[in-house]
Protein backbone atom coordinates (compact mmCIF):
# COMPACT_ATOMS: atom_id res chain seq x y z
CA UNK A 1 0.00 0.00 0.00
CA UNK A 2 1.43 3.53 -1.05
CA UNK A 3 0.74 6.23 1.14
CA UNK A 4 1.25 9.62 -1.30
CA UNK A 5 0.05 8.14 -4.75
CA UNK A 6 -3.34 8.12 -6.12
CA UNK A 7 -4.16 4.57 -6.48
CA UNK A 8 -3.72 1.77 -4.71
CA UNK A 9 -1.93 -1.61 -5.64
CA UNK A 10 -4.91 -3.14 -7.50
CA UNK A 11 -5.02 0.13 -9.49
CA UNK A 12 -8.23 1.19 -7.80
CA UNK A 13 -8.21 5.49 -7.68
CA UNK A 14 -7.74 6.93 -4.27
CA UNK A 15 -9.46 10.22 -5.08
CA UNK A 16 -12.54 11.13 -7.18
CA UNK A 17 -15.70 9.68 -8.39
CA UNK A 18 -14.47 5.94 -7.41
CA UNK A 19 -13.11 6.69 -4.33
CA UNK A 20 -14.63 4.97 -1.26
CA UNK A 21 -15.01 8.54 0.34
CA UNK A 22 -16.87 9.45 -2.81
CA UNK A 23 -18.96 6.61 -2.04
CA UNK A 24 -20.44 7.91 1.49
CA UNK A 25 -20.54 11.60 0.40
CA UNK A 26 -23.54 11.70 0.28
CA UNK A 27 -24.87 9.06 3.07
CA UNK A 28 -26.84 10.11 5.95
CA UNK A 29 -24.96 8.06 8.47
CA UNK A 30 -22.02 10.77 7.88
CA UNK A 31 -23.97 13.63 10.16
CA UNK A 32 -23.50 11.51 13.38
CA UNK A 33 -20.54 9.79 12.27
CA UNK A 34 -18.60 13.44 11.44
CA UNK A 35 -20.08 14.69 15.38
CA UNK A 36 -18.49 11.79 16.70
CA UNK A 37 -15.10 12.03 15.05
CA UNK A 38 -15.49 15.92 16.02
CA UNK A 39 -15.91 15.12 19.84
CA UNK A 40 -12.96 12.33 19.39
CA UNK A 41 -10.75 14.84 18.23
CA UNK A 42 -12.21 17.89 20.60
CA UNK A 43 -11.08 15.17 23.10
CA UNK A 44 -6.95 15.33 22.16
CA UNK A 45 -5.32 17.89 24.38
CA UNK A 46 -3.54 19.67 21.74
CA UNK A 47 -6.56 19.62 19.23
CA UNK A 48 -8.93 20.77 21.78
CA UNK A 49 -6.91 23.94 23.07
CA UNK A 50 -6.80 25.20 19.37
CA UNK A 51 -10.69 24.63 19.22
CA UNK A 52 -11.60 26.90 22.56
CA UNK A 53 -8.93 29.04 21.61
CA UNK A 54 -9.71 29.59 17.97
CA UNK A 55 -12.76 27.71 16.10
CA UNK A 56 -16.15 29.49 15.31
CA UNK A 57 -17.71 25.70 16.14
CA UNK A 58 -20.12 27.33 18.91
CA UNK A 59 -21.21 30.56 17.57
CA UNK A 60 -21.02 29.76 14.09
CA UNK A 61 -21.62 26.28 13.65
CA UNK A 62 -23.06 25.54 10.07
CA UNK A 63 -20.58 27.86 8.74
CA UNK A 64 -18.00 25.89 9.82
CA UNK A 65 -19.88 22.55 8.99
CA UNK A 66 -20.40 24.03 5.68
CA UNK A 67 -16.46 24.90 5.18
CA UNK A 68 -15.12 21.53 6.40
CA UNK A 69 -17.77 19.93 3.90
CA UNK A 70 -16.40 21.49 1.03
CA UNK A 71 -12.30 21.52 2.27
CA UNK A 72 -12.83 17.42 2.11
CA UNK A 73 -14.57 17.53 -0.96
CA UNK A 74 -11.38 19.66 -2.79
CA UNK A 75 -9.22 16.84 -0.51
CA UNK A 76 -10.87 13.83 -1.78
CA UNK A 77 -11.06 15.88 -5.85
CA UNK A 78 -9.98 13.76 -8.59
CA UNK A 79 -7.82 16.75 -10.13
CA UNK A 80 -4.30 17.25 -7.99
CA UNK A 81 -4.10 20.73 -8.99
CA UNK A 82 -7.64 20.77 -6.51
CA UNK A 83 -6.41 18.78 -4.02
CA UNK A 84 -2.47 20.52 -3.64
CA UNK A 85 -4.15 24.15 -3.58
CA UNK A 86 -6.63 23.23 -0.84
CA UNK A 87 -4.03 21.48 1.05
CA UNK A 88 -2.06 24.62 0.48
CA UNK A 89 -4.91 26.70 1.89
CA UNK A 90 -5.35 24.68 4.97
CA UNK A 91 -1.00 24.78 6.09
CA UNK A 92 -1.59 28.38 5.80
CA UNK A 93 -4.90 28.36 8.06
CA UNK A 94 -3.09 25.93 10.51
CA UNK A 95 -0.04 27.53 10.36
CA UNK A 96 -1.67 30.57 12.24
CA UNK A 97 -2.76 28.18 15.10
CA UNK A 98 -0.82 28.01 17.80
CA UNK A 99 -0.46 28.93 21.58
CA UNK A 100 -0.64 27.34 25.04
CA UNK A 101 -4.12 25.74 26.89
CA UNK A 102 -5.27 26.37 30.14
CA UNK A 103 -2.43 24.13 31.75
CA UNK A 104 0.39 25.73 30.07
CA UNK A 105 0.80 22.97 27.63
CA UNK A 106 1.87 24.13 24.13
CA UNK A 107 -0.18 23.30 21.21
CA UNK A 108 0.30 23.77 17.35
CA UNK A 109 -2.08 23.16 14.62
CA UNK A 110 0.85 21.81 12.28
CA UNK A 111 2.08 19.22 14.50
CA UNK A 112 2.38 16.09 12.40
CA UNK A 113 0.97 13.90 14.81
CA UNK A 114 -2.33 15.62 15.68
CA UNK A 115 -2.63 16.47 12.03
CA UNK A 116 -2.56 12.42 11.96
CA UNK A 117 -5.43 11.77 14.71
CA UNK A 118 -7.79 14.14 12.98
CA UNK A 119 -7.35 12.02 10.16
CA UNK A 120 -7.44 8.70 11.99
CA UNK A 121 -10.58 9.90 13.81
CA UNK A 122 -12.10 10.55 10.14
CA UNK A 123 -11.58 7.14 8.78
CA UNK A 124 -12.45 5.51 12.48
CA UNK A 125 -15.68 6.75 12.61
CA UNK A 126 -16.58 6.07 8.78
CA UNK A 127 -15.84 2.17 9.00
CA UNK A 128 -17.96 2.75 12.86
CA UNK A 129 -21.10 4.28 10.67
CA UNK A 130 -21.21 1.38 8.87
CA UNK A 131 -21.15 -0.94 11.85
CA UNK A 132 -23.84 0.66 13.62
CA UNK A 133 -25.93 0.49 10.58
CA UNK A 134 -25.06 -3.38 10.02
CA UNK A 135 -23.57 -2.76 6.74
CA UNK A 136 -19.82 -3.51 8.51
CA UNK A 137 -17.08 -2.87 5.68
CA UNK A 138 -15.31 -5.94 4.48
CA UNK A 139 -11.67 -6.04 4.51
CA UNK A 140 -11.09 -5.62 1.44
CA UNK A 141 -13.23 -2.36 1.03
CA UNK A 142 -11.38 -1.09 4.69
CA UNK A 143 -7.82 -1.41 3.19
CA UNK A 144 -8.73 0.78 0.24
CA UNK A 145 -10.30 2.79 1.90
CA UNK A 146 -7.47 3.35 4.80
CA UNK A 147 -5.25 4.15 1.61
CA UNK A 148 -7.20 7.04 0.85
CA UNK A 149 -7.05 8.63 4.30
CA UNK A 150 -3.58 7.83 4.50
CA UNK A 151 -3.06 9.44 1.09
CA UNK A 152 -5.16 12.46 2.37
CA UNK A 153 -2.62 13.05 5.31
CA UNK A 154 0.42 12.50 2.68
CA UNK A 155 -1.33 15.60 0.57
CA UNK A 156 -1.27 17.93 3.93
CA UNK A 157 2.00 16.64 5.68
CA UNK A 158 3.96 15.39 2.49
CA UNK A 159 4.09 11.89 3.76
CA UNK A 160 1.55 9.54 5.68
CA UNK A 161 4.29 8.25 8.09
CA UNK A 162 2.40 9.20 11.67
CA UNK A 163 -0.08 6.81 10.59
CA UNK A 164 0.89 2.98 10.52
CA UNK A 165 1.11 1.99 7.22
CA UNK A 166 -0.54 -1.78 8.02
CA UNK A 167 -4.20 -1.59 8.84
CA UNK A 168 -3.95 -3.91 11.87
CA UNK A 169 -1.25 -1.72 13.07
CA UNK A 170 -3.61 1.56 12.66
CA UNK A 171 -6.05 -0.04 15.21
CA UNK A 172 -3.68 -0.64 17.51
CA UNK A 173 -2.35 2.95 17.49
CA UNK A 174 -6.29 4.27 17.26
CA UNK A 175 -6.70 2.09 20.89
CA UNK A 176 -3.64 3.64 22.75
CA UNK A 177 -4.56 7.27 21.77
CA UNK A 178 -7.68 6.63 23.47
CA UNK A 179 -6.41 5.24 26.38
CA UNK A 180 -2.85 7.07 26.88
CA UNK A 181 -3.92 10.60 24.83
CA UNK A 182 -7.44 11.66 25.04
CA UNK A 183 -8.84 13.99 27.73
CA UNK A 184 -12.50 15.12 29.14
CA UNK A 185 -11.28 18.14 27.35
CA UNK A 186 -13.33 22.15 27.41
CA UNK A 187 -13.89 21.90 23.82
CA UNK A 188 -15.61 18.10 24.01
CA UNK A 189 -17.77 19.17 26.74
CA UNK A 190 -18.95 22.21 25.39
CA UNK A 191 -19.63 19.92 21.97
CA UNK A 192 -21.62 17.67 24.16
CA UNK A 193 -23.39 19.30 27.29
CA UNK A 194 -23.92 23.26 25.33
CA UNK A 195 -23.67 22.80 21.39
CA UNK A 196 -26.41 20.59 20.99
CA UNK A 197 -28.44 22.19 24.04
CA UNK A 198 -28.08 25.83 22.23
CA UNK A 199 -27.20 25.16 18.73
CA UNK A 200 -27.99 28.46 16.43
CA UNK A 201 -30.56 28.23 14.14
CA UNK A 202 -29.06 28.19 10.32
CA UNK A 203 -29.58 30.84 8.17
CA UNK A 204 -32.89 28.92 7.01
CA UNK A 205 -34.57 29.11 10.13
CA UNK A 206 -33.10 32.06 11.52
CA UNK A 207 -36.52 33.92 11.51
CA UNK A 208 -38.28 31.33 13.05
CA UNK A 209 -36.68 31.04 16.40
CA UNK A 210 -40.01 29.29 18.39
CA UNK A 211 -39.99 26.46 16.10
CA UNK A 212 -36.18 26.24 15.92
CA UNK A 213 -36.12 26.01 19.97
CA UNK A 214 -39.03 23.47 20.10
CA UNK A 215 -37.90 20.89 17.44
CA UNK A 216 -33.63 21.72 19.29
CA UNK A 217 -35.15 20.71 22.96
CA UNK A 218 -36.50 17.74 21.20
CA UNK A 219 -33.55 16.37 18.91
CA UNK A 220 -30.58 17.91 20.89
CA UNK A 221 -30.23 15.55 23.70
CA UNK A 222 -30.70 12.76 21.52
CA UNK A 223 -28.13 13.40 19.54
CA UNK A 224 -25.89 14.06 22.70
CA UNK A 225 -26.89 10.75 24.03
CA UNK A 226 -26.32 8.81 20.45
CA UNK A 227 -22.68 10.67 19.76
CA UNK A 228 -22.20 9.80 24.02
CA UNK A 229 -23.28 6.18 23.29
CA UNK A 230 -21.32 5.60 19.51
CA UNK A 231 -17.58 6.98 21.79
CA UNK A 232 -15.34 4.15 22.65
CA UNK A 233 -16.06 2.75 25.82
CA UNK A 234 -12.51 3.27 27.15
CA UNK A 235 -12.97 6.98 26.90
CA UNK A 236 -16.69 7.56 27.99
CA UNK A 237 -15.11 5.32 31.09
CA UNK A 238 -12.36 8.21 31.94
CA UNK A 239 -14.20 10.74 30.91
CA UNK A 240 -16.87 9.76 32.91
CA UNK A 241 -19.71 10.69 30.30
CA UNK A 242 -22.99 8.79 31.88
CA UNK A 243 -24.98 7.35 29.51
CA UNK A 244 -28.66 7.33 29.19
CA UNK A 245 -30.68 4.07 29.97
CA UNK A 246 -31.36 2.50 26.30
CA UNK A 247 -29.06 5.34 24.55
CA UNK A 248 -27.24 2.41 23.28
CA UNK A 249 -29.98 0.60 21.32
CA UNK A 250 -31.22 4.68 20.21
CA UNK A 251 -27.96 4.87 18.73
CA UNK A 252 -28.03 1.74 16.78
CA UNK A 253 -31.62 2.57 15.80
CA UNK A 254 -30.19 5.81 14.27
CA UNK A 255 -27.66 4.60 12.31
CA UNK A 256 -29.84 1.15 11.11
CA UNK A 257 -32.77 3.48 9.99
CA UNK A 258 -29.87 5.86 8.06
CA UNK A 259 -28.05 2.73 6.47
CA UNK A 260 -31.72 1.73 4.91
CA UNK A 261 -30.98 4.58 2.84
CA UNK A 262 -29.27 2.13 0.60
CA UNK A 263 -32.86 0.88 -0.92
CA UNK A 264 -34.13 4.23 -2.36
CA UNK A 265 -33.61 5.39 -5.52
CA UNK A 266 -29.56 6.66 -6.81
CA UNK A 267 -29.31 10.16 -6.15
CA UNK A 268 -32.30 11.05 -3.74
CA UNK A 269 -29.67 12.49 -1.28
CA UNK A 270 -27.65 15.37 -1.97
CA UNK A 271 -25.36 16.24 0.63
CA UNK A 272 -24.13 19.77 -1.15
CA UNK A 273 -27.85 20.95 -2.14
CA UNK A 274 -28.86 20.10 1.83
CA UNK A 275 -25.65 22.61 3.31
CA UNK A 276 -26.12 25.05 0.90
CA UNK A 277 -29.97 25.57 1.28
CA UNK A 278 -29.67 25.54 5.12
CA UNK A 279 -27.24 28.79 4.03
CA UNK A 280 -29.01 30.21 2.02
CA UNK A 281 -31.05 33.69 3.29
CA UNK A 282 -34.74 33.93 2.26
CA UNK A 283 -33.64 36.90 0.50
CA UNK A 284 -31.10 35.81 -1.48
CA UNK A 285 -31.39 35.79 -5.10
CA UNK A 286 -30.53 32.50 -5.33
CA UNK A 287 -33.09 30.43 -8.06
CA UNK A 288 -33.80 28.32 -5.23
CA UNK A 289 -35.07 31.69 -2.98
CA UNK A 290 -38.73 31.67 -4.12
CA UNK A 291 -38.99 28.41 -2.71
CA UNK A 292 -36.99 28.47 0.50
CA UNK A 293 -39.05 32.16 0.95
CA UNK A 294 -42.70 30.07 1.21
CA UNK A 295 -41.07 27.30 3.30
CA UNK A 296 -39.58 30.59 5.57
CA UNK A 297 -43.07 31.92 5.54
CA UNK A 298 -44.85 28.41 6.47
CA UNK A 299 -42.32 28.00 9.27
CA UNK A 300 -43.20 31.35 10.46
CA UNK A 301 -46.90 30.56 10.68
CA UNK A 302 -45.89 27.73 12.51
CA UNK A 303 -43.65 29.67 15.12
CA UNK A 304 -46.50 31.49 15.42
CA UNK A 305 -48.95 28.37 16.03
CA UNK A 306 -46.14 27.10 18.51
CA UNK A 307 -46.08 30.30 20.77
CA UNK A 308 -49.95 29.82 21.33
CA UNK A 309 -49.63 26.33 22.59
CA UNK A 310 -46.39 26.84 24.59
CA UNK A 311 -44.91 29.41 27.03
CA UNK A 312 -42.31 31.18 25.97
CA UNK A 313 -38.75 30.35 27.72
CA UNK A 314 -36.06 33.30 28.54
CA UNK A 315 -34.26 32.46 25.42
CA UNK A 316 -36.95 32.08 22.94
CA UNK A 317 -37.86 34.96 21.69
CA UNK A 318 -40.68 35.70 19.41
CA UNK A 319 -39.89 35.74 15.90
CA UNK A 320 -38.44 39.56 15.40
CA UNK A 321 -40.67 41.67 12.37
CA UNK A 322 -39.11 43.23 9.33
CA UNK A 323 -36.32 45.83 10.05
CA UNK A 324 -36.71 48.31 7.76
CA UNK A 325 -34.56 48.19 4.73
CA UNK A 326 -31.14 48.50 5.30
CA UNK A 327 -31.70 51.38 7.95
CA UNK A 328 -32.05 49.02 11.15
CA UNK A 329 -29.50 48.95 13.80
CA UNK A 330 -29.00 46.61 16.16
CA UNK A 331 -27.68 47.34 19.64
CA UNK A 332 -24.46 47.12 20.50
CA UNK A 333 -24.52 44.03 22.65
CA UNK A 334 -26.04 41.71 19.77
CA UNK A 335 -23.49 43.13 17.32
CA UNK A 336 -20.70 42.34 20.02
CA UNK A 337 -21.92 39.21 19.92
CA UNK A 338 -23.63 38.40 16.40
CA UNK A 339 -20.81 39.51 14.62
CA UNK A 340 -17.70 40.48 16.61
CA UNK A 341 -17.16 37.59 18.84
CA UNK A 342 -16.67 35.33 16.09
CA UNK A 343 -15.49 32.35 18.77
CA UNK A 344 -18.22 32.72 20.99
CA UNK A 345 -16.58 33.19 24.39
CA UNK A 346 -17.66 36.35 25.53
CA UNK A 347 -14.51 38.49 24.46
CA UNK A 348 -13.03 40.27 21.50
CA UNK A 349 -9.52 39.06 20.88
CA UNK A 350 -7.45 38.07 17.56
CA UNK A 351 -8.96 34.94 16.88
CA UNK A 352 -12.37 36.70 16.58
CA UNK A 353 -10.71 38.68 13.93
CA UNK A 354 -8.67 36.17 12.23
CA UNK A 355 -12.07 34.14 11.92
CA UNK A 356 -13.44 36.94 10.15
CA UNK A 357 -10.36 36.96 7.61
CA UNK A 358 -10.25 33.50 7.19
CA UNK A 359 -14.05 33.15 6.40
CA UNK A 360 -13.44 35.90 3.74
CA UNK A 361 -10.27 34.29 2.71
CA UNK A 362 -12.28 31.47 1.82
CA UNK A 363 -15.56 33.13 0.29
CA UNK A 364 -12.99 34.65 -2.01
CA UNK A 365 -10.94 31.71 -2.56
CA UNK A 366 -7.76 33.86 -2.49
CA UNK A 367 -4.03 32.36 -2.80
CA UNK A 368 -1.10 33.98 -1.45
CA UNK A 369 -0.25 37.19 -1.25
CA UNK A 370 -3.79 38.24 -1.62
CA UNK A 371 -4.18 36.23 1.99
CA UNK A 372 -1.59 37.31 3.47
CA UNK A 373 -2.61 40.94 2.90
CA UNK A 374 -6.02 40.21 4.21
CA UNK A 375 -4.86 38.97 7.51
CA UNK A 376 -2.76 41.53 8.13
CA UNK A 377 -5.47 44.15 7.43
CA UNK A 378 -7.39 42.49 10.30
CA UNK A 379 -3.94 42.14 12.36
CA UNK A 380 -3.72 46.02 11.73
CA UNK A 381 -7.76 46.95 12.90
CA UNK A 382 -6.98 44.48 15.90
CA UNK A 383 -4.26 46.24 17.30
CA UNK A 384 -5.85 49.62 16.66
CA UNK A 385 -9.16 48.32 18.74
CA UNK A 386 -7.05 46.95 21.30
CA UNK A 387 -5.45 49.99 22.04
CA UNK A 388 -8.24 52.42 22.28
CA UNK A 389 -11.10 49.32 23.85
CA UNK A 390 -8.97 47.66 26.27
CA UNK A 391 -9.08 49.86 28.77
CA UNK A 392 -8.09 46.92 31.83
CA UNK A 393 -5.16 46.25 29.88
CA UNK A 394 -5.70 42.16 29.94
CA UNK A 395 -5.33 41.87 26.03
CA UNK A 396 -9.31 41.37 25.28
CA UNK A 397 -11.65 43.45 24.97
CA UNK A 398 -15.04 42.84 26.84
CA UNK A 399 -18.96 43.47 25.77
CA UNK A 400 -18.70 45.87 28.81
CA UNK A 401 -15.43 47.46 27.47
CA UNK A 402 -16.95 47.87 24.01
CA UNK A 403 -20.48 49.13 25.18
CA UNK A 404 -19.34 51.94 27.48
CA UNK A 405 -17.15 53.44 24.22
CA UNK A 406 -19.89 53.17 22.23
CA UNK A 407 -17.23 52.96 19.42
CA UNK A 408 -17.50 53.76 15.95
CA UNK A 409 -14.54 51.46 15.21
CA UNK A 410 -14.16 53.03 11.60
CA UNK A 411 -10.80 54.07 11.87
CA UNK A 412 -7.49 53.86 9.39
CA UNK A 413 -7.20 50.55 9.53
CA UNK A 414 -11.00 49.25 9.27
CA UNK A 415 -10.69 51.40 6.15
CA UNK A 416 -7.59 49.37 5.39
CA UNK A 417 -9.67 45.73 5.55
CA UNK A 418 -12.26 47.31 3.12
CA UNK A 419 -9.88 48.45 0.84
CA UNK A 420 -7.92 45.03 0.76
CA UNK A 421 -11.88 43.27 0.27
CA UNK A 422 -12.23 45.67 -2.50
CA UNK A 423 -9.43 44.64 -4.11
CA UNK A 424 -9.84 41.19 -4.07
CA UNK A 425 -12.86 41.31 -5.12
CA UNK A 426 -12.02 43.19 -8.23
CA UNK A 427 -10.71 40.38 -10.10
CA UNK A 428 -10.14 42.44 -13.31
CA UNK A 429 -8.21 45.21 -12.04
CA UNK A 430 -10.53 47.74 -13.66
CA UNK A 431 -11.32 49.53 -10.40
CA UNK A 432 -14.71 48.90 -9.96
CA UNK A 433 -16.88 45.91 -9.15
CA UNK A 434 -19.13 44.40 -11.72
CA UNK A 435 -22.10 42.03 -10.84
CA UNK A 436 -20.86 39.26 -11.03
CA UNK A 437 -17.50 39.90 -8.96
CA UNK A 438 -20.09 40.93 -6.41
CA UNK A 439 -21.97 37.69 -6.37
CA UNK A 440 -18.44 35.82 -6.06
CA UNK A 441 -17.49 37.73 -2.93
CA UNK A 442 -20.94 36.62 -1.41
CA UNK A 443 -21.95 33.65 -3.07
CA UNK A 444 -25.01 32.97 -2.04
CA UNK A 445 -25.15 35.22 0.90
CA UNK A 446 -25.47 37.79 -1.93
CA UNK A 447 -28.95 39.57 -1.69
CA UNK A 448 -29.42 42.85 -2.75
CA UNK A 449 -28.86 44.84 -5.98
CA UNK A 450 -26.30 47.12 -7.10
CA UNK A 451 -27.17 50.78 -6.59
CA UNK A 452 -25.26 52.28 -9.21
CA UNK A 453 -27.09 52.73 -12.27
CA UNK A 454 -24.39 50.89 -14.42
CA UNK A 455 -24.71 47.80 -12.90
CA UNK A 456 -21.08 48.47 -11.08
CA UNK A 457 -19.83 49.02 -7.64
CA UNK A 458 -16.98 51.59 -7.24
CA UNK A 459 -14.21 51.54 -4.24
CA UNK A 460 -15.98 54.08 -2.41
CA UNK A 461 -19.44 52.87 -2.14
CA UNK A 462 -18.06 49.01 -1.38
CA UNK A 463 -15.90 50.64 1.64
CA UNK A 464 -18.05 52.87 2.81
CA UNK A 465 -20.67 49.94 2.95
CA UNK A 466 -18.49 47.88 4.49
CA UNK A 467 -18.04 50.32 6.76
CA UNK A 468 -21.96 51.04 7.82
CA UNK A 469 -21.92 47.38 8.75
CA UNK A 470 -18.70 47.24 10.78
CA UNK A 471 -19.10 50.89 12.95
CA UNK A 472 -22.48 51.55 12.14
CA UNK A 473 -24.03 48.21 13.21
CA UNK A 474 -26.37 48.41 10.34
CA UNK A 475 -28.61 45.60 9.99
CA UNK A 476 -30.12 43.99 6.43
CA UNK A 477 -26.75 44.02 4.56
CA UNK A 478 -25.07 41.17 2.56
CA UNK A 479 -22.19 41.34 5.00
CA UNK A 480 -25.37 40.05 7.76
CA UNK A 481 -25.03 36.40 6.00
CA UNK A 482 -21.28 36.31 5.62
CA UNK A 483 -20.27 37.37 9.45
CA UNK A 484 -23.39 37.27 11.45
CA UNK A 485 -25.65 34.12 10.41
CA UNK A 486 -24.79 30.81 12.38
Amino acid sequence: MTTGTTTTADETPLFGPESQFRAFFDDPRWAPAMIRATVLEAAHPQIGAALADNSTFVAHPWRRLRNTFLSMRRMFDADPAVREREAARLNRLHARMSGSDSRGRPYDAMDRATRAWVVATLFESAVTMCRLSSQPLDQDTMERMYAEYRAYLAALDGDAGELPEDLNDFWRYFDRVVEEELENTEAARVILYRLFDHLPAPALLGGAPTLWAAGRAVVGPLLGAITVASLPESYRRKAGLPEMPGASTLMQGAYLAAGLTRFLPAGWFDAETVIEVLSLSPGSDDPRARTVTALHARMKQASALLRLLSPLSAETAPDPAPAPSGEARRPAEEFFREVLDQTGDGHLDWPDLAAMARELATRLDLDEPEETRLYDAFAAWWRELQAALDTDGDGRISVEEYTAAIPTLAGPALIRVAEVLFDATDKDGSGTIDAEEYRALFRTAFHRDLTTTDGTYGRSAFVGDFLAFMSGRRTNTPYDPLLADA
